[in-house]
């Protein structure tokens, strides 16, 4: 009994000394609080930027705002449109560009001003081939050249004499480079003023306007006759008999003869030896017409044309010498030796009536 008793007693003793401890552990974790984080139970590999610098505080930053997605990029612009050409016009249409004759139906054509000198106009001339005259459909043209000082007083006249034949026919006409005109739209003469220089009577300046109106007309391969004319020209026949007649022959028309006289021979430079002899000098009018063929070699000159313009001066007349010269001497055979053209010098002097006329 005694026994039992005792061992209650410290039973008791335990309980009361087991509450205590509880007791004042619970007090003691309540004054001293601590956490453990919760952790996951898999840890991924880890995806942040490396740690923070000692001296920041180690809680992660805020996470930076979304970013706004970029824009698509802007569609591929397109070239800008070609400067507009610069055109330099004159009152009666022509411009200053590129190509130089380009036929639009009807015998109507953008101008033919360029920027060519001379020897380029010439040279790209020499090479424009003439059409091929087998070919069915394509209009061999003449090719109607006017070496004037300034206005036309007969384009009226020549306008008549043209209308209806459009397609067989180009117009060429130099001026003086400081003659302003005006050509109506409907006229044969609108915008066909060509690229020109000044031209002194008796002088080499006559030969080059002719070649330079020769050059221009070549460009275009269906002219197959070249016609040198003047403001005073008038045509004597129709067109269709005109037409007609320089297209049935492959010859051409250019006064070429032997003058013993004073205004032929007397004219003959003996500095021209032995280039050109005394033999080969000829003596004819100045206005002619060519066959394509026999225009290409007059262009195309080169040796005899020096001697023209270095030994050649008054009163040797470089129009009345020059070219029946070059042709007795390298294509006689091309020439009928004789003109179209009726000339009337009886008023006498150095320069032909106002009533000369052609064909």
């Amino acid at each position: 009994m005694i026994l039992n008793l005792s061992q209650r007693l410290f039973h008791l003793f335990l309980l009361i000394l087991g509450i205590s401890i509880g007791v004042i552990s619970t007090l003691c974790l309540n004054t001293f609080p601590f956490s453990i984080p919760n952790l996951p139970f898999f840890v991924p590999p880890s995806t942040s930027k490396p740690s923070l610098p000692l001296h920041q505080t180690s809680q992660s930053p805020p996470p930076p705002p979304p970013q706004s997605p970029l824009p698509p990029p802007p569609p591929p612009q397109a070239p800008p449109p070609p400067p507009p050409q610069t055109a330099v016009a004159s009152t009666n249409g022509t411009s200053n560009y590129m190509p130089i004759d380009v036929s639009l139906g009807n015998n109507q054509t953008f101008g033919l001003m360029h920027n060519m000198s001379d020897d380029e106009l010439l040279l790209r001339a020499s090479k424009v081939p003439g059409i091929d005259q087998d070919i069915p459909g394509k209009q061999r043209k003449v090719a109607f050249m006017f070496l004037t000082p300034g206005a036309l007083p007969l384009s009226p006249f020549w306008d008549r004499f043209l209308k209806g034949h459009e397609g067989m026919y180009s117009v060429y006409v130099h001026p003086h480079p400081s003659y302003n005109d005006s050509v109506p739209p409907d006229s044969a003469f609108y915008s066909r003023r060509i690229p020109s220089q000044p031209v002194y009577w008796g002088t080499m300046s006559m030969i080059d306007a002719e070649r330079r109106l020769l050059g221009n007309a070549l460009l275009d391969p269906s002219n197959q006759r070249f016609v040198l004319l003047s403001d005073s020209c008038i045509p004597l026949f129709n067109f269709t008999t005109v037409y007609d007649y320089l297209m049935g022959t492959n010859h051409s028309f250019l006064g070429s003869f032997d003058d013993p006289h004073k205004a032929g021979r007397g004219r003959y430079n003996r500095q021209m030896w032995p280039t050109i002899t005394i033999e080969q000098w000829r003596k004819g009018s100045q206005w002619f017409e060519l066959h394509r063929d026999l225009a290409l070699k007059v262009i195309s000159d080169q040796k005899y044309y020096p001697v023209f313009r270095d030994l050649c001066r008054p009163p040797c007349y470089n129009d009345e010498h020059y070219l029946p010269t070059l042709v007795n001497i390298l294509y006689p055979e091309m020439n009928s030796n004789r003109t179209v053209t009726w000339v009337d010098w009886s008023r006498g002097g150095p320069h032909r009536g106002n009533s000369g006329g052609s064909t």
